[in-house]
């Protein structure tokens, strides 16, 4: 029989704390690995509000999501814990040495468990056309994952909320041009990021709906129909991204059989859930007059770390400053 290979740390959502908590993970020299259900780091930061400025980062006066997110991706990719993105965890048991977790497309071993998955498993609301799954990851995407995947491109954004305005002013510099389709006349965005919209060369195409998509060559051709009209045109483009939000559950969350706390999870002053061995840390993580903020979240995440390899090895002596975590990491990979 193969003997099982067990992580060390798993930590469940790739969201900021979850990146920084496999980041200090990895300096203590834990095997680690992230599984993220959605297709790029960042969580709801990347995919909710990527362009709106955050203040509560410490060193940082104001930051966008998308900054923030590059620099903790940076910062983790330094330390190399395994990144499993697209994948959700189903359900995880407890066997001898750990914990046995099944996966959306494995099955992994884990001695504990660190569920960082902010306000909850979400995914995006797909675009409900006939012919959408042929274009998904191609021409059709719910996220941005680069940039300049669109520079010089002609791109349509769909949606009328927060996140369809920020990316169409992030992409307003870089594409060759922006097309904003909303199936409203007014926008749900902020009404200052919507002023900035209207100074920049975006198309709006207000009130439509997509009905098809269709290919044009090399080119994505949208179909677009009026509500309550018979007026209909075509938008042909290289990109379409649609934001039509997100939908979050807590379902899968029942189904871990952890105490919960209304929709989060309860934990003790040590962030440990009533399952001995996974802890939660973040906004997921229920517990009195605590603020939910991601400095906060940063701020449990070494300390859960610091718990969770006591647990596996007792014997290990606490570090006492990240200079040393950084010169044993090193070290280690020199050898």
């Amino acid at each position: 029989m193969v003997a099982k290979e067990f992580y060390d740390i798993t930590i469940i959502g790739g969201g900021p704390v979850g990146m920084f908590a496999a980041t200090y993970a990895r300096m203590r020299l834990a095997k680690t690995q992230i599984i993220e259900i959605l297709g790029q780091l960042g969580g709801q930061v990347s995919a909710l509000f990527p362009a709106k400025k955050i203040y509560d980062i410490p060193a940082f006066p104001e930051i966008t999501g998308t900054e923030l997110i590059a620099h903790l991706k940076q910062q983790v990719e330094k330390f190399e814990p395994d990144i499993f993105l697209n994948e959700r965890v189903e359900s995880f048991t407890q066997i001898t040495g750990g914990f046995e977790i099944k996966t959306s497309k494995r099955t992994t071993y884990s001695k504990t468990i660190i569920i960082a998955t902010g306000a909850g498993a979400f995914e995006p609301r797909k675009l409900k056309v006939a012919a959408a799954d042929r274009f998904e990851d191609k021409q059709l995407h719910y996220f941005v994952k680069d940039l300049k995947a669109f520079s010089n491109k002609e791109v349509a954004i769909a949606g009328g909320g927060d996140s369809a305005v920020d990316w169409a002013l992030e992409l307003a510099s870089i594409a060759k041009a922006v097309h904003l389709i909303h199936r409203r006349d007014k926008f749900r965005a902020l009404e200052s990021s919507v002023l900035a919209l209207k100074e920049t060369k975006t198309i709006l195409h207000t009130p439509y709906l997509i009905t098809d998509l269709s290919s044009a060559q090399d080119k994505l051709c949208i179909s677009l129909e009026k509500p309550r009209s018979a007026e209909k045109k075509e938008l042909t483009v290289d990109h379409l991204l649609v934001n039509y939000g997100f939908a979050s559950s807590s379902k899968l969350l029942e189904s871990w059989a952890l105490e919960l706390d209304h929709h989060n999870i309860a934990v003790n002053a040590k962030n440990e859930t009533s399952i001995p061995g996974v802890y939660a840390i973040g906004d997921i993580a229920a517990q009195a007059d605590k603020l939910n903020l991601m400095a906060t979240g940063f701020g449990e995440a070494p300390s859960v770390i610091n718990s969770a390899l006591l647990r596996i090895y007792p014997e290990k002596r606490q570090p006492a400053h990240s200079t040393q975590l950084i010169k044993k990491f090193e070290a280690a990979q020199d050898n």
